[in-house]
């Protein structure tokens, strides 16, 4: 007869446990009821970039001294730069500047590092292509600032912001 009372004491015990954990799940789950959604749908709404986030590289081809900093700070020797001497003004003339972003970590380095803030870095963070060699850009392409995210009229921006979410207003997409 103890065998049968401790077994259903067991099985109390076990009932109870059980229970809890099903309790307790369901608590976490009615604390998330009122948080606000975290999925965006990418390519109609867009977050804004936080401030100092390291995008694609603009580069100035009228600051550059060519004087290779950039290369020599880079972990990866990224950077090349075609430059020549003018022996007249003794003075490097650059004649070409590119950056495969195929390879590049965007570690912020050469940005860092330019002494005349020829190098910058952008917001835009959409640089997928189908051709690995479409990502090797040279000064002209470089040289192009990205549209803004928020100048962007087709698509309807999402602040990134610890309190809150707040959507912005855009016009409406016109159809043809």
């Amino acid at each position: 007869m103890f065998p049968m009372i401790t077994g259903f004491m067991n099985y109390g015990q076990q009932t109870i446990r059980a229970a809890r954990y099903i309790g307790q799940s369901f608590m976490t789950t009615l604390s998330h009821v009122n948080r606000l959604p975290v999925t965006i749908q990418y390519p109609y709404e867009k977050l804004i970039t936080s401030e100092r986030f390291r995008g694609r590289i603009h580069f100035e081809f009228d600051k550059c001294i060519a004087c290779e900093v950039c290369v020599r700070v880079c972990p990866i020797d990224l950077p090349v730069v075609d430059w020549e001497l003018e022996t007249n003004i003794r003075k490097k003339r650059l004649l070409n500047y590119s950056i495969d972003f195929g390879i590049c970590i965007f570690c912020g380095n050469c940005v860092e590092y330019c002494p005349t803030n020829c190098l910058s870095m952008t917001e835009e963070y959409e640089l997928s292509t189908y051709n690995r060699h479409e990502l090797n850009y040279n000064q002209i392409a470089l040289g192009r600032l990205p549209m803004s995210v928020i100048d962007d009229y087709t698509i309807r921006t999402i602040l990134n912001s610890p309190q809150s979410l707040i959507k912005m207003d855009k016009p409406p997409l016109i159809k043809d």
